[in-house]
């Protein structure tokens, strides 16, 4: 079957896109409004762009023409910390993901511990294992949306944080103590599966 999007109906282009694209890292954001409130939520269109320098991006919706906290926060202080989401994090960030007044500090909703950056003033997640410290180089809007549509976010890394135990040898990741999740459509989550290898050429 054939599917013009621009002849669907915004959920039928959702489903097919997110249940198609997978699965996708989650990018467990915060950032900080001008007020000081700290503000936590996942974004699973997300992914590293770049690595010379290192850069990542994520897109947030903007459904009824609203922006998300995370975006005019972001917009706003052109700082975020990306927050790597592990298996043991998965319902913290599932609880982050809800719809909260702006003065709602979602550490304290999920119940992890916010601390300092070293570079900017974003908190981090001392749960998570891997996090990001990044500043804003690029937005875009999505053009000619009929709901609101999404901004992409572009941030280069000026700061990373490993954990000891997720690091081996030659800065490699040891995935049995990382056990990062993926994303899937609708409210489905993936592990590390089996893993196989193919040799470039």
């Amino acid at each position: 079957m054939q599917f013009d999007p621009n002849e669907l109906d915004h959920t039928a282009v959702y489903k097919l896109l997110t249940g198609s694209v997978i699965p996708r890292p989650i990018g467990w954001i915060s950032s900080i409004s001008e007020h000081g409130v700290n503000n936590l939520a996942p974004f699973s269109y997300f992914n590293a762009v770049g690595d010379d320098p290192p850069h990542v991006m994520f897109s947030t919706g903007r459904g009824n023409n609203t922006n998300k906290d995370t975006l005019n926060n972001v917009l706003a202080t052109k700082q975020f910390v990306v927050n790597m989401v592990t298996e043991e994090l998965t319902e913290q960030m599932n609880s982050t993901a809800q719809a909260v007044h702006s003065d709602i500090d979602e550490f304290e909703l999920a119940g992890v511990t916010p601390i300092p950056s070293l570079k900017i003033k974003s908190m981090r997640v001392k749960e998570s294992p891997i996090t990001f410290e990044c500043e804003l180089v690029h937005h875009y809007f999505l053009e000619d949306h009929k709901n609101g549509g999404a901004c992409v976010i572009i941030g280069r890394i000026v700061m990373m944080h490993f954990a000891d135990d997720v690091l081996m040898d030659n800065y490699k990741i040891n995935l049995e103590n990382y056990k990062p999740v993926a994303r899937l459509a609708g409210s489905g989550y993936a592990k590390i599966g089996e893993i196989f290898a193919v040799k470039r050429n």
